[in-house]
């Protein structure tokens, strides 16, 4: 059987990654394969209450971490864990390097700690840890997207942030680069969206005949 593949997508708010999953998708189709489009926090009806909670009420922050990755381990367990057992093609829009930026980033959460939380929830037999195979980065200026943002449906508590909030995210984000440079693609969000969805299926394209068997 056809091994499973785990994409996930990533950028800040406005970076404009969502637009582009549904062409990633129709690629993976055309060639044959089964895809399961998810998203997080969210994926299952116990994760989107959750994504809820996270998105909308205030909290402390160690309880926002907690309840992203309560909602990642439900995600997990009941969706990307059995598609990938399938052979299926899992598309992510966003995962736990999410976490990383926002809360650790953007929030100032103790890195080390969002760490142990990660290999609790994400262990696998072995000891290894279930992380996307490839990680496509939309990386954006926080000025630009915030003009993005502006026109945008009513923000939520996250979207609402200042520009240095989103600034740190992004800092956040290139960290978790740093630390796991093997499965990261960095797209340049700031073109217009052609340019974009061409660097990103190139970026698919490439990936999969090097990650081919």
């Amino acid at each position: 059987m056809t091994r499973g593949l785990f994409i996930s997508f990533e950028g800040i708010d406005g970076a404009g990654k969502s637009t582009h999953i549904d062409r990633v998708a129709q690629l993976f189709r055309e060639a044959g394969r089964g895809v399961v489009l998810t998203r997080e926090p969210g994926g299952t009806p116990l994760s989107e209450k959750l994504r809820e909670l996270v998105l909308h009420e205030p909290m402390d922050a160690l309880t926002e971490a907690l309840l992203m990755f309560a909602a990642r381990r439900e995600h997990l367990v009941l969706v990307i864990e059995p598609a990938l057992a399938r052979g299926e093609v899992v598309l992510c829009d966003r995962f736990t390097d999410a976490t990383f930026a926002y809360q650790g980033g953007g929030r100032g959460f103790d890195w080390q700690v969002l760490a142990h939380l990660e290999r609790m929830v994400q262990a696998l037999p072995g000891g290894a840890l279930r992380q996307p195979e490839l990680t496509v980065w939309f990386d954006l200026d926080p000025h630009i997207a915030a003009r993005r943002l502006a026109s945008a449906r009513v923000p939520d508590k996250f979207e609402s942030q200042p520009a240095n909030f989103f600034a740190a995210v992004r800092a956040g984000y290139a960290k978790r680069q740093a630390e796991m440079p093997e499965r990261f693609r960095r797209i340049d969000a700031a073109q217009n969206r052609d340019a974009v969805g061409v660097d990103v299926g190139r970026v698919v394209t490439d990936w999969l005949k090097q990650a081919a068997p």
